[in-house]
């Protein structure tokens, strides 16, 4: 157990008097040896980093170039990248949007101008290729997917989906929903199923979760998995009774009830 001694040192005024006190250990103190072993543990501490100071300043001068280097890149050249690609898309964009309000050659021509371009305008390819990396290129990859899907390109359609990513609570579902709608013309029905099943439950909302699930039911009609159809058919039943797909889920009930 440490003692302590107070000892009295005179200053040169002597009307004050300051108390210090000196810590004394003894031999076997268990304090002693905690501060001891803090001592040398310090001591080692500035050893290893005087050792390796140039390992540390390597280390750091990396971490440093690395942030500043992603600051430049991103200031300099993504958001210059990000605006050109967005301004060369914007005519392909035009084509696309006027497409979906469009009915049969009037339709098909729109998308392929989207497709493609016009009069020297890039078209959605063209962005792709051009603007590899940036939110236009990915956003065009949905474009060019519902065209391709809307043009009977069905693997085109499926190849520029599936390299679409989006955490959009209606773009990403449609994304998937997409694909299957394509492999389902494909007349791949499992296939078909296991995406609209994906779109229907990576995001829950009013719009794309009935709509999808009443797809992959009357797919899984189509594959003679009655229990399955029911099972998407009851969720729109009871978690989206005001859904306009709701209105339809008798009938296809009734049907998924005669597959034996």
């Amino acid at each position: 157990m440490a003692t302590y001694k107070k000892k009295y040192k005179p200053k040169a005024n002597k009307e004050q008097d300051e108390i210090v006190d000196d810590v004394v250990y003894d031999g076997d103190s268990t304090t002693a040896e905690v501060f001891h072993n803090l001592d040398e543990g310090a001591h080692k501490t500035e050893e290893w980093i005087s050792k390796n100071q140039n390992i540390i300043l390597g280390v750091i001068g990396v971490v440093v170039v690395a942030v500043l280097a992603y600051i430049g890149y991103t200031k300099f050249i993504q958001e210059p990248k990000e605006y050109e690609a967005a301004d060369d898309m914007a005519q392909a964009q035009i084509y696309f949007e006027n497409a979906l309000n469009a009915t049969g050659k009037d339709q098909d021509s729109l998308y392929n101008l989207a497709l493609t371009g016009n009069g020297g305008k890039f078209g959605l390819i063209d962005v792709i290729d051009n603007y590899s990396g940036t939110d236009a290129a990915n956003i065009a990859n949905y474009y060019a997917g519902i065209a391709y899907l809307n043009t009977g390109k069905y693997k085109e359609a499926i190849s520029h989906l599936e390299n679409f990513s989006s955490d959009d609570e209606v773009l990403a579902p449609l994304a998937k929903g997409a694909i299957g709608d394509a492999f389902l013309q494909l007349n791949q029905p499992e296939e078909a199923l296991g995406y609209y099943e994906k779109a229907a439950t990576m995001r829950t909302n009013d719009f794309t979760t009935p709509k999808f699930l009443l797809k992959a039911a009357i797919t899984a009609i189509v594959l003679k998995d009655g229990e399955k159809a029911k099972t998407h058919l009851t969720r729109i039943n009871e978690e989206f009774s005001e859904a306009e797909e709701a209105s339809q889920t008798a009938v296809y009930m009734g049907q998924a009830e005669s597959i034996e």
